[in-house]
């Protein structure tokens, strides 16, 4: 199985529509092949849209196309006549089944370089698993790190590369192009970058975290705040306030203060998960179980308050249940509960009956 769930990309979905562009292009086209295009424009939103795209790079070749349709096929009908000598009604035969296909990958060849002379773009849609990493080189040569039960969508056009991460974390290594801005939208800020390093983590839309570990980045809110000056009055949107940010620095969206530096430590802690570890270092146990339950579909429950506040620490394999509850019960006083649906209770232990009488 792979690590990640890639869904198709729009080179992919271009593929299709533009086989179904060739096959369509004729008055005499049978019922049985129009009921099947109606059924692949309904499994998929994204379908009409690219072949209303790709018909229209098809009508913007009428002078080449429709002049002399027959030289749609040219090349196959010459390599045809070429080989015609040797193997006539064979290769004819192979030549007729692959004429379609051959056709349809020559159509979308020009109309992905037409679409990326007049959009510039790549646009996909990546997925980690609970548990799963996984590291993607992207379109412009950037790349990218999906930490565990991670989605982001890529949205290059050739002003700008976008990257919208929808939930997760993700680390990127920017490939540099001034012209080119890379922005990733995080719930309600935007990390600009030109080539450095960062890491994004998504926790909800309001709480988002960045951490810089080469060059620099700003991160700027999606809006302005709106503010009431006097009341029953209409409220008016200052500017969004950028934060600029350096390595060995941190912004915290939901904090007091977002921007902060951190120690070099810090930083290996946290991104540890490059390596499919996970890190604690004094944090509370309940902080600790929150962070495991990231990479693990097994749910950890710390069931009594009074062990919430115990102090963990040490190195372990993301989703390594069995090993940290070992860990954990041979360093602190507590006992563990499994049940039959993925649930682990931990509970203090109840301490040992008194032998003096």
């Amino acid at each position: 199985m792979s690590d990640v769930l890639k869904f198709r990309s729009l080179a992919e979905l271009e593929e299709e529509a533009a086989a179904w562009v060739w096959r369509l292009d004729d008055e005499d086209v049978a019922s049985q092949v129009r009921s099947e295009f109606e059924q692949w424009l309904r499994r998929d939103p994204r379908h009409r849209r690219a072949f209303e795209e790709l018909g229209g790079v098809w009508r913007s070749l009428d002078e080449l196309a429709e002049a002399k349709r027959d030289e749609k096929v040219a090349t196959f009908v010459a390599e045809e006549r070429r080989l015609h000598a040797k193997a006539a009604k064979p290769v004819r035969g192979r030549l007729r089944r692959w004429a379609p296909l051959a056709m349809a990958a020559s159509l979308a060849l020009i109309a992905g370089s037409f679409f990326w002379y007049q959009r510039g773009n790549e646009s996909q849609t990546l997925a980690t698993a609970v548990g799963q990493q996984r590291s993607m080189t992207l379109a412009d040569g950037s790349v990218v790190q999906l930490n565990t039960n991670t989605i982001l969508e890529t949205r290059f056009t050739r002003g700008q590369r976008a990257v919208y991460l929808k939930k997760g974390e993700a680390s990127f290594n920017v490939a540099k192009n001034p012209e080119r801005p890379f922005l990733v939208h995080a719930g309600d800020i935007v990390v600009r970058a030109v080539g450095t390093e960062f890491n994004v983590r998504m926790r909800d839309a309001r709480d988002v975290e960045v951490i810089v570990t080469e060059g620099k980045v700003e991160v700027t809110p999606q809006s302005g705040m709106p503010v009431n000056v006097v009341a029953g009055a209409s409220p008016m949107v200052i500017a969004p306030a950028r934060s600029e940010l350096v390595a060995g620095q941190r912004f915290e969206a939901a904090a007091a203060s977002p921007v902060a530096r951190i120690p070099p430590t810090a930083v290996s802690n946290t991104l540890a998960w490059h390596e499919g570890a996970i890190v604690f270092d004094g944090e509370p146990l309940v902080q600790a179980i929150a962070e495991l339950n990231r990479y693990t579909d097994t749910r950890l429950v710390v069931a009594d308050a009074s062990i919430y506040n115990l102090r963990v620490g040490g190195r372990f394999r993301t989703g390594d249940v069995d090993g940290f509850l070992q860990a954990l019960t041979h360093a602190f006083p507590v006992t563990v509960r499994r049940t039959s649906d993925h649930l682990v209770y931990i509970h203090a232990r109840a301490p040992a009956p008194s032998t003096h009488q």
